[in-house]
């Protein structure tokens, strides 16, 4: 995993991940093997901003039913990247 599209998968995009934006706090999905030194070089790299804190956890899978048919959600792994407070990233605001 030496490239950093293989370590950070997809940004989150939600409601909570929208308000935490202005303190300089963004979600990402990353691969599961991926530590927090990856992590941080890995957004360093595709965004050009300084990472100060990423935090890490895993998602578990949830139980889900579909009529008769039962399964579960996939597990994945979530990272909670913090910026420095000069820096953002523009893909998050629309301006890409």
């Amino acid at each position: 995993m030496s490239h950093p599209q293989d370590i950070i998968l997809q940004p989150i995009v939600s409601e909570k991940s929208y308000g935490r934006m202005s303190e300089k706090i963004y979600q990402f999905k990353v691969a599961k093997s991926a530590n927090k030194h990856q992590i941080k070089e890995a957004v360093e790299a595709l965004f050009k901003v300084r990472v100060t804190a990423v935090r890490t956890l895993n998602v578990r899978p949830k139980a889900k039913r579909r009529g008769v048919f039962k399964g579960f959600t996939p597990a994945w792994k979530k990272a909670v990247v913090c910026l420095h407070k000069d820096d953002s990233i523009a893909f998050f605001e629309g301006i890409a």
